[in-house]
C-alpha cells in the first residue's frame, strides 16, 4: 500500500476501485463527462487542488485527453500534476471488447505502471505495510456522529453537505473519503453540533 497526499482525479469507478487495492489516497471520479456538467463536483476539485494539490490520471485514449484538458482548464494548473500510462493493446477482463482504441484503461495496467506514470509526474509515493490505511473518521464515527445507520442521516447528510459546499449526491463512502482529506474528526463533531442546534432553533 502506498501513501499519497494529492487526491487523484480518475474517470470512472472502476478506475477508482483498481487503485484503492493499492493507493491510500483520496480518488475521485469524474464520472467520463460528467464533470463538464457537474459544477458542484469541479468546485470541489479546485478546493481539494488549492489544499492538497491534484493527481490527473485518465486513460490513454482520445477521451481521456478531453477529461484531462477540460480539468486544466477548469483548476490552476500550477497545482495539478499530470500522470500518463503508456498505451497497452488489450480489454479490461470485465469488458467483452477492446475499447475504441484498442488501448487497456487505467483499470486495467499493472499497478507498477501506475505507479511509475505517478513517480514520473513528481508525486512522492510513502509505503505502508500491507492492508493499512490512513484516515481520521471510520464507518463507525460516521455512524455515531449521526451520519449513517438512522432514519434522519440522509437528511443529515445533506444538510452537512450543503454547509460544506460539497456535491449533493455523494455517496456516505465518497463523502467519508473527502471529510477525511479535508477535515479533522473534531472539526465535524462541532459543525455537526451546531447544525442539530440550528434545527432544534427552528419553530
Amino acid at each position: 500500500m502506498y501513501k499519497i497526499r494529492e487526491a487523484i482525479v480518475v474517470e470512472g469507478r472502476y478506475d477508482k476501485a483498481a487503485l484503492s487495492s493499492y493507493l491510500d489516497a483520496l480518488i475521485l471520479v469524474t464520472d467520463g463527462f460528467g464533470l463538464f456538467h457537474d459544477p458542484a463536483k469541479r468546485a470541489l476539485l479546485r478546493r481539494l487542488a488549492d489544499e492538497r494539490g491534484l493527481v490527473v490520471l485518465t486513460d490513454p485514449d482520445g477521451a481521456g485527453f478531453v477529461i484531462r484538458n477540460y480539468i486544466k482548464s477548469a483548476v490552476d494548473p500550477t497545482k495539478i500534476k499530470h500522470a500518463y500510462i503508456p498505451d497497452v493493446p488489450g480489454r479490461e477482463r470485465r469488458k467483452k471488447t477492446p475499447s475504441k482504441e484498442g488501448k487497456l484503461g487505467v483499470e486495467g495496467v499493472e499497478p507498477a505502471l501506475v505507479l511509475q506514470a505517478l513517480r514520473r509526474a513528481g508525486v512522492q509515493l510513502e509505503e505502508e505495510p500491507d492492508g493499512m490505511k490512513s484516515g481520521g473518521m471510520t464507518k463507525a464515527d460516521m455512524y455515531a456522529l449521526g451520519l449513517s445507520g438512522t432514519p434522519e442521516s440522509a437528511k443529515l447528510r445533506l444538510r452537512l453537505l450543503k454547509r460544506l459546499e460539497l456535491p449533493e449526491r455523494m455517496t456516505p463512502n465518497a463523502m467519508l473519503d473527502v471529510l477525511n482529506a479535508l477535515y479533522s474528526r473534531g472539526e465535524l463533531a462541532a459543525l455537526l453540533t451546531e447544525l442539530k442546534a440550528e434545527k432544534e432553533e427552528k419553530p
